[in-house]
């Protein structure tokens, strides 16, 4: 009988080991078109970020560490959580503090960073992009091919090229833009399993309130 318990414990899959921080290959960086989730989603949860008095357009919806394929989450980080002034110090272009919270727990301990540190890296990445103003002039819904927000990406972005970012959309309607990042920060091609388009030609795409 022990040698069949033996035999068992051999033949078991290994225990998921948990990924481990600052083991990754690269970062996306994930920027949500604030109306059309706050139209799927956040008018239904009253969220903060859907005040139209916030003007939100493209939010920073996180910086994700990436390996190759697949990518780590909710690793041990032997650094302290954030504090609620710095989570809050994130709502100006996450939406809100609760994001930020949740984007640190997820993918920021899988950084190896301090979490002072990572926030100021996703400002940073953030703050690099330029965000298409043309999308901000918008006054009314409209429906377009997804493969438009991209060109509008590329073409206020000469910096990327076109196996560097992915449209993504949910429910019918655009729903974020991602951007390839080497752990420098500079673009590189995106993973096979991060470059899945959207083919829509007739996306959903709301005016920012």
């Amino acid at each position: 009988m022990r040698s069949l318990f033996a035999l068992m414990a051999l033949l078991a899959p290994p225990a998921h080991a948990q990924d481990e921080a600052g083991d990754f290959d690269y970062y996306v960086l994930s920027l949500s078109w604030s109306p059309n989730w706050c139209t799927l989603e956040g008018d239904a949860r009253n969220s903060p970020q859907c005040d139209t008095s916030l003007d939100h357009g493209w939010i920073l919806h996180g910086l994700w560490p990436q390996y190759e394929e697949g990518w780590p989450q909710d690793c041990f980080s032997s650094h302290s959580p954030p504090s609620r002034g710095q989570t809050n110090d994130m709502a100006d272009i996450m939406g809100t503090s609760g994001l930020a919270w949740h984007q640190w727990n997820k993918h920021g301990t899988c950084s190896g960073l301090a979490s002072g540190d990572y926030f100021a890296l996703a400002r940073f990445a953030y703050e690099e992009v330029t965000r298409p103003q043309i999308l901000r002039d918008l006054d009314r819904a409209v429906t377009l091919p997804a493969r438009l927000i991209e060109e509008a990406f590329l073409r206020d972005n000469p910096q990327l090229s076109s196996n560097e970012i992915t449209v993504t959309c949910k429910q019918g309607y655009i729903q974020e833009a991602r951007i390839c990042l080497s752990r420098d920060l500079e673009p590189r091609t995106c993973g096979v399993d991060v470059i899945r388009d959207c083919s829509l030609e007739d996306a959903a795409f709301d005016p920012i309130r």
